[in-house]
């Protein structure tokens, strides 16, 4: 049995000295909440250049745009190539292979039951947790996110609404985008409006509850969006018809849907008095998709690929309280990262188990304007994806081990990041050194994730739960078709 003991910590020991020296206007005693609040908001499928604010000449994103300019921005923050792993990764502060996620489907996206959450830990903390949208870490009641340290939960099936796969991974039967069949804490709502919008609209309710409560809360506001079927409002669809092919008018129409409601929660907690003590994160969780033809911010690769451009991603974050906003932060940063900073942040002492998970490092340091050590350290893309059986073989292949500055693709292709950020050169010959030393890392991180793999031999139900759920409720061959 998981346990956990609380501790402040010096972040929060000497937090109101430091923002009373270092940011004009605020002064010991408007000291940040020793708990703020915590919001997190992860879309699918949206990459690195998929924002005005990062150059994309086509796209409106105003909203996350104000929002990047008040926050730190860490421009070179990764994740993994897809979006079960990405949320695996994220959740438990190390890579996804450890908690056995190595596929989106066929029982290998479920989350290890002998992984903490950081959820978990907030809950265990005395925090309301809360997720809206996309969970992803298994559908089987054992990983459903209510066992996993979430108190609210409102969420679809699978990897996104409507999809079914063989096995445990599978959406309310005829879900679509408009109107969906949503689990609300076990039990099925029958929406009505478009997604992004639905889980926005809840995710609001709730916030508004708990801080009428004067409660702490966690809130991961994960929309399906962007992700394919490419369906939107018509007159989001609109927007950039005749400008780009239809699929990217359509994928940006998704975009700035999530801009709009992005812009709606940050208004709500400005209004609400909240916006001051709130932790607010803005990631995505993989690289580019549709809109990768039109502009991918230089980089080479798109999601399902191990190159840049399929796991670097934007990452704001904002707390007025304790963040010297409108800043850039080039280090080499990722989710693994998220887990242990907010440890940091809410002063959890984590149980002896949770500790030896963690793998990331805290980013707090970086909330201040100061020169912070940040050693070297070595991250490893791995895309999985293999058949059952395969593991061996696909050892080296979509895979990446990187530092600070060179990359190393497939155990054969080498790139120096601070000359090539596009990854167009292969320098392997020229640094064999470099090449050694980042091969030897591999195999070390290799041998260290075989034992763990522990969802190759799954094997899944015959009907998918959420069908099974779905029809016990409604009555069996019901289906989900939209409102009206």
């Amino acid at each position: 049995m998981l346990t956990y003991r609380v501790r402040v910590l010096p972040f929060t020991i000497g937090v109101s000295f430091w923002i009373a020296c270092l940011v004009p206007g605020v002064s010991a005693s408007a000291a940040p909440a020793s708990k703020p609040n915590i919001i997190i908001v992860m879309p699918d499928d949206i990459g690195y250049g998929d924002f005005s604010c990062l150059g994309n000449p086509i796209i409106h994103t105003p909203n996350i745009d104000a929002f990047q300019k008040q926050s730190v921005r860490f421009t070179n923050f990764h994740v993994s190539p897809t979006c079960a792993p990405t949320r695996a990764a994220l959740l438990t502060g190390r890579h996804e292979f450890k908690s056995g996620v190595t596929h989106t489907i066929a029982e290998r996206e479920r989350l290890s039951l002998k992984a903490t959450t950081f959820a978990q830990v907030l809950k265990a903390d005395g925090y309301a947790t809360g997720i809206f949208g996309k969970w992803h870490l298994g559908d089987e009641q054992a990983y459903q996110p209510e066992r996993r340290g979430f108190d609210e939960t409102f969420v679809h099936g699978a990897g996104g609404i409507g999809q079914s796969y063989p096995g445990s991974c599978g959406d309310a039967p005829g879900n679509t985008y408009f109107s969906p069949a949503i689990r609300h804490n076990g039990v099925f709502e029958k929406t009505d409006g478009y997604c992004t919008d639905v889980f926005f609209n809840q995710a609001l309710t709730w916030i508004d509850a708990k801080r009428k409560a004067d409660a702490p809360f966690f809130a991961f506001i994960t929309p399906n969006a962007a992700h394919t079927p490419l369906q939107c409002p018509a007159d989001y669809a609109k927007r950039h018809a005749g400008e780009v092919p239809e699929n990217v008018a359509r994928f940006y129409g998704m975009i700035e849907n999530i801009d709009d409601n992005f812009g709606r929660l940050t208004a709500a907690l400005k209004q609400w008095g909240l916006e001051r003590d709130t932790l607010v994160i803005f990631m995505t969780d993989n690289g580019g998709t549709i809109g990768v033809p039109i502009f991918n911010a230089g980089m080479r690769g798109a999601k399902v690929t191990p190159y840049e451009g399929g796991i670097r991603v934007p990452a704001f974050w904002r707390w007025p309280a304790a963040i010297e906003g409108d800043r850039d932060v080039s280090a080499l940063t990722a989710h693994v990262d998220v887990f242990p900073t907010i440890a940091e942040v809410v002063g959890a002492d984590l149980s002896p188990e949770a500790s030896r998970q963690v793998e990331g490092r805290s980013l707090v340091p970086f909330f201040k304007d100061q020169k912070v050590g940040w050693p070297n350290r070595t991250l490893v893309a791995h895309v999985g994806r293999w058949e059952r059986g395969k593991v061996e073989s696909f050892k080296y292949v979509g895979a990446s081990i990187r530092d600070d500055r060179y990359a190393l693709v497939n155990n054969t292709e080498l790139y120096d990041l601070q000359t090539d950020p596009g990854q167009k050169t292969d320098v392997a010959a020229a640094h064999p050194d470099v090449l050694a030393r980042l091969r030897q890392a591999y195999k070390a991180w290799w041998l260290d994730v075989l034992p763990r793999l522990e969802n190759e031999d799954a094997v899944g139900p015959k009907v998918n739960p959420y069908k099974e759920w779905y029809e016990k409720q409604f009555g069996e061959g019901a289906t989900a078709a939209p409102k009206g």
